[in-house]
């Protein structure tokens, strides 16, 4: 059974920073895809920064130089470096598990594990 559990999500100041972290357990190829997706309220759930299973990175505009995305595959975790937190920033963070690759990594329907999410509230 494929386990994805999000942690490190809080409420934090604008300028602030954060750092998120997915334990995954089950996954039968360790390097597959993840990624980071977020969803404000009333909004769709958009990719915020995927990872190849090799290290090639995607990340959103809205989130570039500010987030950094890192997995340690021996100990099969996930990371989100997020710093100079914004407001538009304030989501539910998931993260995801999906097939090796590097194209389309921000692509919802390239992942079919998710975790259930954490929340990140940033005031201003």
């Amino acid at each position: 059974q494929v386990q994805l559990v999000e942690s490190g999500g809080g409420s934090v100041q604008a300028g602030g920073s954060l750092r998120l972290s997915c334990a995954t357990s089950g996954l039968k190829d360790k390097r597959g895809r993840m990624a980071w997706f977020r969803q404000a309220p009333g909004k769709e759930r958009e990719g915020v920064a995927g990872v190849s299973g090799g290290g090639s990175t995607s990340y959103s505009d809205s989130v570039k130089g500010r987030f950094t995305i890192s997995r340690e595959n021996t100990k099969s975790t996930l990371y989100l470096q997020m710093n100079n937190l914004k407001p538009e920033d304030t989501a539910t963070y998931y993260c995801a598990a999906g097939r090796p690759g590097l194209w389309n990594l921000l692509r919802e329907d390239e992942y079919n594990y998710w975790g259930q999410g954490t929340q990140v509230a940033v005031s201003s």
